[in-house]
């Protein structure tokens, strides 16, 4: 009962209405399971308003985020503003967790590789390399790389999660 409830008041919200639950069929009643090979996407252009949000709940107040004159001539930061390094790792679980709802992150790298300005749109790209049944789970390493101008590379790494099912939900 309770779980109905939840997944009643997970969808009527907004950003996750497309929910997937796992015991619903797909609309065409054969399911994508995902494989190795199998790259998944997002795109995200950051805001000085995300920038702000991130730096209220980290504490990182770097004046790279917030003074586009310090950004460029003390960091030397051409493009100005700079948006926090994990808050654009952070489109990887996003990503991940929806097309796998209940996904747990286990590790991730990260190398961070050139700056992302704010204003810049962020395509986040995770490609799975490695598939195991883990108890009645499943263990997925992934590759993750950011690109901005799609074609940029500015971050990359590897993730390893532990997913509920093989079966994508988007």
């Amino acid at each position: 009962m309770q779980l109905v409830r939840l997944v009643r008041i997970l969808s009527s919200l907004p950003h996750l209405a497309s929910f997937c639950s796992p015991f619903s069929s797909s609309a065409e009643g054969t399911a994508r399971l995902l494989r190795v090979g199998a790259v998944l996407r997002e795109s995200r252009r950051f805001s000085e308003s995300d920038v702000v949000r991130y730096s209220e709940v980290s504490g990182d107040c770097n004046p790279v985020h917030f003074d586009d004159a310090f950004a460029r001539t003390v960091a030397g930061f051409d493009g100005g503003r700079v948006v926090h390094g994990m808050l654009v790792a952070s489109l990887f679980p996003s990503v991940i967790a929806s097309h796998f709802p209940g996904a747990a992150y286990v590790s991730q790298t990260l190398t961070f590789k050139l700056p992302v300005y704010v204003g810049d749109e962020v395509l986040a790209e995770v490609q799975a390399t490695y598939l195991r049944q883990y108890k009645n789970k499943y263990m997925v390493k992934f590759t993750t790389k950011c690109f901005t101008n799609e074609d940029s590379l500015v971050v990359e790494g590897e993730a390893t999660t532990i997913i509920p099912t093989l079966t994508l939900c988007k």
